[in-house]
């Protein structure tokens, strides 16, 4: 089975350099944009898995639980890099795992309902009336409300040749994309678990559908 972590030794340049030079690479929106970033190929097949394996993690890529299991495992980790670094699939049918680069930046409202909840881009100096259920319960916010801001069109690190950076900088840099990688891994066994632990089945639901129908008057 593939492994995407590898153990690199930080107390050489030539290493750390040698290891984000050939880190596997991918565009972080087209091929077009020709920016680049860190990643690695997720693709199922791709992965070394053992026959059965497989087999059943192709057949779990029509199950939209395995995506949320996966979604978790992401946010997590863009969450402990402060959103500063995120990870997000790219490719044609969705199987390269990229890094990116972002952050956290404050919205600009000022108010929320506290009936419905809604956000409002203006104080409650002049009137509290919420614009949605016109109830006076707007009231201002203590703190602004942040959002999760990405930049696809960002390549990371692809004309470097690390020859300037200094050895905190390289360390640094070596130890983020190992812990994407680490993420990677995390990834592919948490596919491997549900493989083996759940079988898809076909569950019938009822659909609502709105018809028109006629009604004495």
């Amino acid at each position: 089975m593939k492994q995407f972590y590898q153990k690199v030794d930080t107390r050489s340049r030539s290493v750390m350099i040698n290891f984000l030079r050939n880190h596997f690479r991918y565009d972080t929106m087209n091929s077009w944009n020709r920016s680049s970033s860190y990643a690695n190929n997720l693709k199922v097949h791709n992965l070394g898995l053992p026959r059965e394996i497989e087999r059943k993690a192709f057949e779990l890529l029509s199950v939209d639980d395995i995506y949320m299991e996966i979604n978790d495992l992401i946010s997590n980790w863009n969450y402990d890099h402060q959103y500063q670094w995120q990870v997000g699939f790219n490719g044609r049918s969705g199987g390269y795992l990229v890094l990116y680069q972002g952050c956290l930046e404050p919205t600009k409202h000022k108010s929320f309902c506290t009936n419905c909840g809604q956000l409002n881009f203006q104080t409650t100096e002049k009137s509290n009336r919420c614009g949605v259920c016109s109830q006076n319960t707007r009231v201002n916010l203590e703190k602004p409300r942040m959002m999760i801001k990405t930049y696809p069109g960002r390549g990371t690190d692809q004309d470097d040749d690390f020859e300037d950076w200094s050895l905190g900088e390289l360390k640094k840099r070596v130890k983020l994309v190992q812990d994407f990688d680490r993420l990677c891994d995390d990834i592919v066994a948490q596919l491997i678990y549900i493989c083996e632990n759940f079988e898809v089945v076909e569950q019938e639901i009822c659909v609502p559908k709105t018809i028109k129908v006629l009604q004495e008057v």
